[in-house]
């Protein structure tokens, strides 16, 4: 935790570290040369020293990370957590910065931490090598290295690196978000293919790995801002799929999951009387005996609902769908009473709707403008 934000670690770093551990293990004896340390005069076996640079990444991806998150806390931005990666992070935002510079500058302190640390730890090397320890100089070269790579790397111009945020907080006034995020997605996408093409040239898994990241985050990222894009200002009773009765609370189980099938849903709201007081689902049911479902009610295992509004906004209601990770949220009126349900297939058939409304709207203004006198 850090100032109350969870700090995660996503599978891609951990499964990059004994990668990692290997890759620099093997090169051990080419690195203490580079480092102008014999070989012989360091402890510890080449892999363990290959693991302890791993740890070093994890540490200096945190500190990274850190740096992009106090700033945009400084800001006014809202972090609602911290994902570590392998060559970076993300630092998830309920509230972004105001101005797309302040994006800009909240991307551009990553790899300038990154870059102040690997100076910093080669300072550190050029002072250490006076006393003689080779194996602290050796430590003091690796982090320098690391940082340096994390500092280099994370600038390159490819979307989601923190380089390709630049871009695209740089394109945003002229574009748009969503033209500048396709624009950064596209180069994202294309330093991709061509770190993957070098990858498997030189057989090298890490680039391999590394291509793969940038590709999917790239993808997802551009897919999200298009999400939100489609979403914000559209009022959740636009999506919703109206619903005035639930499973009655006092309903047994038989009848609740008779009522999921009629409905062809997974979960529905549990109601006393107009008001939802919670929600059962096929996987509630499913953890009584068939035996005893007549004889228990839906009150018995129904677990809390998420409300939203009629007039909540949409984007706001997905994001908070996904982060209580529920599959449902019921939609009440003004004085508490059910008025219809929100769940993702809601959602996707509203976005499909909502783009061919875009979609249109773009081609009759093409047509106006090709019909406009010069």
């Amino acid at each position: 935790m850090f100032r109350g934000i969870p700090i995660r670690a996503h599978y891609t770093l951990l499964l990059v570290l004994p990668l990692l551990a290997y890759l620099f293990g093997g090169a051990f004896q080419r690195a203490a040369q580079v480092a102008e340390v014999p070989p012989e005069r360091l402890s510890g076996s080449p892999w363990l020293w290959g693991l302890a640079v791993g740890v070093g990444l994890f540490v200096s991806v945190l500190i990274h990370e850190l740096a992009h998150t106090v700033y945009a806390l400084w800001r006014g931005g809202r972090v609602r957590s911290i994902t570590l990666m392998m060559v970076g992070g993300v630092s998830e935002l309920s509230e972004p910065p105001p101005r797309p510079r302040d994006e800009a500058l909240m991307a551009l302190v990553g790899p300038l931490t990154s870059l102040g640390m690997a100076v910093m730890f080669g300072g550190a090397m050029v002072l250490v090598r006076r006393t003689g320890s080779f194996n602290l100089q050796f430590a003091c070269f690796y982090l320098a290295s690391l940082n340096l790579f994390l500092g280099v790397f994370n600038l390159l111009p490819a979307f989601p690196m923190d380089g390709g945020r630049i871009v695209r907080a740089m394109l945003t006034g002229r574009l748009g978000l969503v033209r500048a995020t396709r624009v950064a997605s596209v180069l994202g996408r294309g330093f991709a293919v061509v770190f993957g093409l070098w990858g498997a040239a030189t057989l090298n898994p890490f680039l391999l790995v590394i291509a793969f990241f940038i590709y999917m985050g790239a993808e997802g990222e551009a897919r999200q801002v298009r999400t939100k894009a489609l979403l914000e200002g559209v009022e959740v009773a636009e999506l919703m799929t109206p619903r005035m009765l639930g499973v009655d609370a006092t309903a047994s189980l038989d009848d609740a999951l008779w009522n999921l099938r009629r409905e062809r849903r997974t979960a529905l709201p549990v109601t006393d009387g107009d008001v939802p007081v919670g929600v059962v689902g096929v996987v509630e049911i499913g953890s009584i005996p068939e035996h005893a479902r007549d004889i228990r009610s839906a009150r018995d295992v129904m677990r809390p609902a998420l409300l939203a509004r009629q007039d909540e906004d949409s984007w706001r209601a997905l994001r908070r769908m996904v982060e209580s990770q529920v599959p449902l949220l019921v939609v009440v009126d003004g004085l508490g009473r059910l008025v219809g349900t929100l769940d993702l297939e809601d959602i996707q058939r509203g976005m499909t709707l909502l783009q061919a409304r875009v979609e249109r709207a773009e081609r009759d203004a093409r047509r106006w403008r090709e019909r406009r006198p010069a």
